[in-house]
């Protein structure tokens, strides 16, 4: 089994284990699975920088050297991932302060809201 099979493998479970919380109805799980997704996006953005064994990662009298540009960008990503999950995380937490639920929509399935609408 070669090392490129597991990462995208390993790229392909998160992936859908994110879609998989993305679309559950309350928030927290959908927090969760935006975080997953970004996290699957930065591995597979590192690793379209090829998979390198003992390359140079500074440019020398090396033959293979390892490409700086996805790493600077994965670290940038990182970073602003961080800002985002704690700005939707905030969200979420005011989200519930005033709906009193936290489900995505603001309405509790089978709540007075939609059991008036059957009607």
């Amino acid at each position: 089994m070669s090392l490129e099979f597991l990462v995208a493998t390993g790229i392909g479970a998160v992936t859908a284990t994110g879609i998989y919380l993305i679309l559950r109805g309350r928030t927290w799980p959908v927090v969760i699975g935006l975080s997953l997704l970004g996290y699957a996006v930065n591995v597979f953005i590192f690793a379209m920088g090829r998979l390198w064994l003992d390359a140079a990662p500074i440019l020398g009298a090396a033959s293979q050297v390892a490409d700086p540009l996805p790493q600077a960008l994965v670290l940038t990503a990182i970073v602003i991932g961080f800002a985002t999950t704690g700005f939707v995380i905030e969200l979420a937490l005011r989200s519930r302060h005033e709906a009193g639920t936290d489900h995505v929509d603001g309405h509790e399935p089978g709540g007075p809201h939609e059991r008036s609408s059957q009607a």
